[in-house]
């Protein structure tokens, strides 16, 4: 089992940053991949970025490609999204997800964090 919590979440402006964070506890040392996902208003959960347990490889959605940077801290078990020049269609409640095995998908889930941009 895996416990996620998110936290970092706020409202900004348009142009703005924020660093959200996804603390992982439990059986970490069998997490895979990480990952951010992102649920606006009456649209589907999409993925933002993603991340190789352990750092090393990531991923990222091409709208996000040049504004955010996920990494993590392996000393703290922590997943961090940094997310720089917002724009108000970035407005969603954001969670982190973990991979608990290669060729899994993302089976545990954080409860979110909602970040608003304004315009």
């Amino acid at each position: 089992q895996v416990w996620l919590v998110e936290s970092g979440g706020g409202l900004v402006q348009a142009g703005g940053s924020l660093r959200l964070s996804c603390a992982a506890s439990g059986r970490t040392d069998s997490i895979y991949r990480m990952g951010w996902f992102g649920q606006a208003p009456g649209k589907e959960r999409e993925f933002v970025a993603a991340i190789r347990w352990g750092g090393g490889s990531t991923y990222y959605a091409d709208s996000v490609k040049g504004r955010f940077t996920i990494s993590m801290d392996n000393a703290k078990n922590t997943v961090y999204l940094q997310m720089n020049s917002l724009k108000p269609e970035d407005t969603a409640v954001y969670y982190c997800a973990a991979v608990p095995r290669p060729g899994a998908s993302y089976e545990y889930w954080g409860q979110g964090t909602q970040v608003t941009v304004s315009s």
